[in-house]
């Protein structure tokens, strides 16, 4: 398995962002990215059970790296997100999250993602369909500036 980059301000990922779930995501260099989390307290909508808007962007994020697999620089962008909520995501358990391609091709994608229990059980699914983000929007990206690297 490969690390893939992070950045310093991203929500999931941001090493530097006070809210931020600092998630760190790895890939298999062929198809699927992989994180393996456990969602703090603090981010729960009923108690003890993770927030829905938590749990769509971990999803988002999972799937938005299939894109990175060959390429950490190809930076993709959700157009539709879809979430099926199958069982209550629990916080402060270990979870399993999975993104996989089902295709992509020139500026366009599709993946999926899950989130799976210490039990192996489905908790959430998502289906996306990504877009690259226009090159006009990364002509003056400083990527070193905002922290994009992949730590030790």
């Amino acid at each position: 398995m490969k690390k893939q980059p992070n950045s310093d301000n991203c929500f999931v990922c941001g090493r530097k962002n006070p809210r931020g779930l600092y998630m760190t995501f790895y890939d298999d260099g062929s198809n699927e990215v992989f994180s393996e989390y456990t969602v703090p307290n603090g981010y729960q909508g009923y108690p003890g059970v993770v927030h829905g808007g938590v749990v769509a962007a971990m999803l988002d994020e999972i799937v938005g790296r299939v894109a990175m697999i060959s390429d950490h620089h190809h930076f993709m962008m959700s157009v539709k997100l879809e979430v099926k909520y199958r069982q209550p995501v629990p916080t402060e358990t270990p979870l399993r999250i999975v993104g996989r391609i089902t295709k992509l091709r020139g500026r366009l994608g599709k993946a999926v993602g899950e989130i799976f229990l210490p039990d192996g059980i489905l908790a959430a699914e998502s289906a996306m369909t990504l877009a690259d983000v226009p090159a006009e929007m990364l002509i003056d990206a400083d990527l070193e500036g905002l922290g994009w690297r992949v730590d030790p």
